[in-house]
């Protein structure tokens, strides 16, 4: 038997889908929003609504935007010629948050992963390489993570690169700053003596 109304049962059945939220987090949720001011769940219903309207990939990165051109491409002061490539608009924002890095960048929306489908056509290699191909772009910065998929991808990426005029990094593996040798697990630290630098 259900207890709430149909459209608090409606509201809780759309929270759970969201990721990390279960039915129970779901309904507290929903009962907040219940209590809460008319005016600030109509403002969370009207960002909901302008974020699936006016929200695209930009059409040179292909990161989130709310124009043609991301707030980081249209950036004059931005290094045109160095371009970092990520998995997801998620790792940008990782990378810019850093401070460390301003140059443009490629976002790839995935990595490469056989056994689940995901071939480089289904990725944005293509028009990594297109934007590469025009020149101007002195270095491409691989930027995928270290799982077996992200080494997969750079590794792709790498030789299908290897034929322009450009040099081609890879981001540091290693320890975390503040890390304990004896936690860390023997992939990382393997890397992390393989990156191993002068000081």
């Amino acid at each position: 038997m259900n207890v709430y109304p149909a459209p608090l049962n409606r509201l809780i059945k759309n929270l759970s889908r969201l990721p990390g939220i279960g039915e129970k987090t779901a309904e507290r949720l929903a009962m907040h929003l219940l209590r809460a001011p008319q005016a600030e769940g109509m403002e969370l219903a009207s960002s909901i609504g302008e974020l699936k309207q006016k929200i695209r990939f930009c059409s040179r990165c292909f990161a989130l935007s709310d124009a043609e051109l991301c707030g980081i491409c249209r950036d004059p002061s931005r290094d045109p010629g160095v371009l970092c490539v990520v998995e997801s608009p998620a790792d940008m924002v990782a990378v810019e948050k850093s401070g460390a890095y301003t140059g443009l960048y490629h976002v790839l929306h995935g990595l490469l992963s056989p056994m689940d489908g995901i071939d480089p056509e289904d990725l944005r290699i293509q028009e990594l390489l297109v934007r590469v191909e025009k020149g101007g772009i002195r270095e491409v910065i691989l930027a995928t993570g270290t799982s077996l998929e992200g080494e997969a991808t750079a590794s792709y990426l790498s030789e299908n690169l290897s034929k322009y005029p450009v040099n081609i990094t890879r981001i540091a593996a290693g320890v975390p700053m503040g890390g304990d040798l004896k936690y860390v697990d023997q992939v990382t630290l393997k890397k992390a003596m393989e990156a191993r630098h002068a000081v």
